[in-house]
């Protein structure tokens, strides 16, 4: 492996603002990476020419040979998720309506990234409108696993999963709203965090008030990285109104913390309610000890909130979002043919819920973010595993059955990634280790960490001393991913 793309992104942004290694090199040597291996994985899209990305590198140099630092992604490859609107680079959203968009401004993360020195050398790949834990579209096609070809990455931030994993980028920003930046990071053995409603700005969303559920975040192969990455992209804006004012600068501060005595809550499949793929609760299981070795205490729990009305209150709650952001595009007769079924599904699940059903809807996520409350009054942190099956055949749209249960909807099979998401929660997917027998062999699993409301900083310090005791994230994945 090349040694550059090998290092963390912390200690390559060290050695390019040491000099040490030039913005030039770094970019030779991801171009080389990205040109080897993503034919085989189609984790990147969009790319932008060679010529003029070593351009910017050049640039990146001369301003470091005149002592300017534009940040800590000085020179640094950066390639934004697909649903992040990048000025004068496409953005498709995975649709094949916008497939020759490209637009005049950044969404926020793109702009910090910007800033911070990185320079964007194309897209990561997601599924359509980033509806779905499977990477796969009408434009690029779909984005496979580095640990197995024949599997999906997850998704919607599957690309970035991907890419991330093969070393093809030293970190990436991702989205999640159903474990879009969790189940990808558990499917391709990285970091993914979902920060705290508000951390991070959406300043590009047409409704700055009701969209609560979807949010961007960091995903990294070290946690240290993710959290440098966060405080890039965390941080209040005035054109996102409900963004939290905190100092995103403690993102960036040394993260070791002493665990003992802290009190982990373990979920599990909630009493179970959810069907978990053979193999998936055991090992994340064994992982447990992890937190024991770092003196928590893990105790079996449970939030005072019955699964199937959480579940009521998602879906709800979902296709009220998801349908007033995708209806125009049913109602144009030229643009509903290129809507995937899913798609449609959405929009005529919301068309047909009424004001009075958002409202109710609300009225129990509150009372289960009420319950969530009470839950931490005796678990510094819940936990449960990060999605309920091991990665799939990438040709398969979406598992129809777990364990023998037939999922009713096409997200169904994702249910294990909530009640993050509807509390607001911080929650941080780590690797949790690899299957050790059957299909699933060799595959990797994750476990959510869930924080208490907008303590992103103690998942991140604990997520930390996760890394430094395990070695998953440093395990590479098979090289010959050419032959794929």
């Amino acid at each position: 492996m090349n040694d550059i793309t090998d290092l963390d992104a912390l200690a390559l942004s060290q050695a390019l603002r040491r000099r040490a290694i030039s913005c030039r090199e770094a970019m030779r040597a991801y171009l080389d990476r990205i040109s080897s291996l993503n034919p085989a994985l189609n984790a990147i899209v969009s790319m932008e020419p060679e010529e003029r990305l070593l351009a910017q590198a050049d640039e990146r140099d001369r301003q470091l040979a005149r002592g300017e630092w534009l940040g800590w992604m000085h020179g640094m490859p950066q390639a934004p998720k697909d649903l992040a609107q990048t000025r004068g680079l496409r953005t498709t959203w995975g649709s094949p309506i916008f497939r020759d968009f490209v637009p005049d401004q950044d969404a926020a993360i793109v702009e910090r990234v910007r800033a911070a020195g990185a320079i964007l050398v194309g897209k990561t790949n997601v599924p359509e409108f980033g509806l779905g834990s499977q990477t796969f579209n009408e434009v690029f096609g779909p984005t496979l696993n580095p640990w197995n070809p024949s599997k999906t990455a997850g998704g919607s931030s599957g690309g970035a999963a991907a890419a991330l994993a093969a070393r093809m980028l030293p970190v990436a920003d991702g989205s999640d709203m159903m474990g879009s930046l969790r189940n990808p990071a558990a499917f391709c053995n990285v970091y993914g965090f979902r920060p705290s409603r508000g951390r991070v700005p959406n300043t590009l969303a047409p409704d700055a008030f009701s969209q609560q559920l979807a949010t961007d975040g960091p995903m990294a192969r070290s946690v240290a990285d993710l959290a440098m990455l966060l405080a890039t992209q965390a941080g209040y804006d005035a054109r996102a109104p409900l963004s939290l004012g905190d100092d995103p600068s403690v993102f960036a501060q040394p993260l070791e913390r002493d665990f003992g005595g802290a009190r982990i809550g373990w979920l599990g499949d909630l009493g179970g309610h959810l069907p978990v793929e053979p193999g998936v609760l055991e090992l994340c299981r064994n992982a447990l000890r992890v937190f024991e070795a770092l003196g928590c205490r893990v105790e079996e729990a449970r939030v005072d909130f019955a699964p199937e009305r959480m579940w009521r209150t998602w879906l709800a709650w979902r296709r009220f979002l998801v349908s007033g952001s995708l209806v125009a595009h049913y109602r144009d007769p030229g643009r509903r043919p290129l809507l995937k079924p899913e798609a449609v599904w959405e929009i005529e699940q919301g068309l047909a819920t009424s004001a009075l059903d958002v409202h109710d809807a609300s009225v129990d996520r509150t009372a289960l973010y009420r319950a969530v409350l009470a839950a931490f009054e005796h678990f510094d942190f819940l936990v449960l595993p990060t999605a309920q099956v091991f990665p799939f055949d990438v040709t398969q749209r979406w598992p129809k059955s777990i364990a023998g249960r037939e999922m009713d909807t096409y997200h169904r099979w994702m249910e294990v990634v909530i009640l993050p998401t509807l509390t607001g929660c911080p929650a941080l997917s780590v690797p949790a280790g690899f299957a050790s027998e059957g299909e699933a062999a060799g595959l990797p699993m994750g476990i959510q960490i869930v924080g208490r409301p907008r303590d992103d900083l103690s998942v991140l310090q604990l997520g930390h001393a996760w890394d430094r005791a395990t070695d998953w994230a440093r395990r590479t994945p098979p090289e010959p991913l050419q032959a794929a």
